[in-house]
């Protein structure tokens, strides 16, 4: 996704919200699935179901996911993934394309030198025009070439590209999603319920963002400044584990955060309480993980290129696991002359801890 800045301004006036959102919840966790060999520590459903699938549904979910992202996200509230399956093939198939179409045409163009494919006329004049246009938008490191020039042969096709659509996330939703947010929707509604005991209209979005994922704003890129949303969405997710995920719809953004309850909560939920430990101690469950750890203990705040060399790590291993440790709270960073710079965060440490000992009722 485009990042075209970083600097925050904070609304006046917003709404923020933690909501349910059962068709973007499953949308997101879906999309997870895509990203499971790149980032560690993902709920456990979303590793099962990448395993589950051959390698050519694997590429078919890739290329719905990915090749027709704006389609799937839509503003309508629709109170079932099988509500929305049926809207979605109601819905005329030129419209449908129209939505992506329409969604990369409002980008900016990244380029010093605008993309000569600017209308919906010319990007679709031939496969190559397209990926070019998308690489305008989205930047060379973000766009497969070989995905979206296979999404280009059913934008040229509205109706197969819907057939394929539909298809294919009724058989996602029917053979693995479906039972699975049967398991989860409870945790998930206790955690909207947790949230609604509080006021969040009374705080700045850095300190709801915090309050709610309890993780900080300064630590996030957001791809689009955050004072062009008059609207924010917490959705609790049981399988994005200690990251945060996000999509806009119009004014409105929606962020997915760790299904949790807020710090100080008196509710009792010993689901949603056991699912953070899950979350925390996942962290914890890898030697690799392990060693990073006693190495910053011993040596104090360290680059990540001295983390990567003294542990003869690969670059991609240690980007990994030092961003699940991070998103775990285990390890603080910051920018140090260009670099990463990571320092142990005891007090999470602690926290966890005694957050294990609480949950089996046993005294500290």
């Amino acid at each position: 996704m485009p990042a075209p800045a970083e600097v925050i301004v904070h609304p006046q006036q917003r709404t923020m919200v933690v909501s349910l959102e059962p068709v973007h919840s499953a949308l997101y966790s879906l999309t997870l699935v895509v990203k499971a060999d790149r980032v560690s520590g993902l709920g456990q459903w979303v590793t099962d179901t990448r395993n589950a699938l051959t390698p050519a549904e694997l590429e078919k979910h890739r290329l719905v996911i990915e090749g027709f992202h704006y389609t799937l996200f839509s503003q309508s509230d629709w109170p079932t993934f099988e509500a929305y399956l049926d809207g979605l093939e109601r819905m005329d198939p030129v419209a449908l394309r129209d939505r992506l179409l329409d969604a990369y045409i409002a980008m900016p163009d990244l380029r010093e030198e605008p993309s000569r494919h600017q209308s919906a006329k010319q990007l679709l004049a031939s496969a190559s025009n397209y990926v070019d246009f998308l690489i305008s938008r989205f930047g060379e490191a973000y766009i497969d070439p070989a995905i979206e020039a296979e999404a280009y042969r059913y934008v040229i096709d509205p109706r197969s590209m819907q057939a394929l659509i539909v298809s294919h996330l009724r058989m996602m939703w029917e053979r693995f999603l479906a039972a699975e947010w049967q398991r989860v929707q409870a945790l998930l509604a206790d955690s909207v319920a947790a949230f609604a005991a509080t006021d969040l209209e009374g705080m700045s979005f850095r300190e709801a963002i915090q309050f709610v994922t309890g993780q900080q704003l300064s630590d996030m890129k957001w791809p689009m400044p955050v004072e062009t949303f008059s609207r924010f969405v917490f959705v609790p997710s049981a399988h994005v584990g200690p990251y945060l995920g996000r999509f806009y719809r119009g004014g409105e953004i929606v962020v997915f955060f760790g299904a949790r309850l807020p710090e100080g909560s008196t509710i009792h939920a010993p689901d949603l309480s056991r699912n953070d430990l899950v979350v925390r101690l996942n962290a914890l469950a890898d030697d690799t993980r392990l060693r990073i750890l006693r190495y910053v203990a011993d040596h104090g705040e360290q680059r990540s290129q001295r983390i990567m060399s003294e542990l003869e790590l690969t670059q991609s291993t240690a980007s990994r696991q030092l961003t699940q440790l991070w998103a775990a709270g285990f390890l603080a960073s910051r920018n140090c002359e260009g670099a990463k710079c990571y320092s142990l965060a005891e007090d999470r440490l602690r926290d966890t801890f005694q957050a294990v000992l609480a949950f089996l009722a046993v005294s500290p």
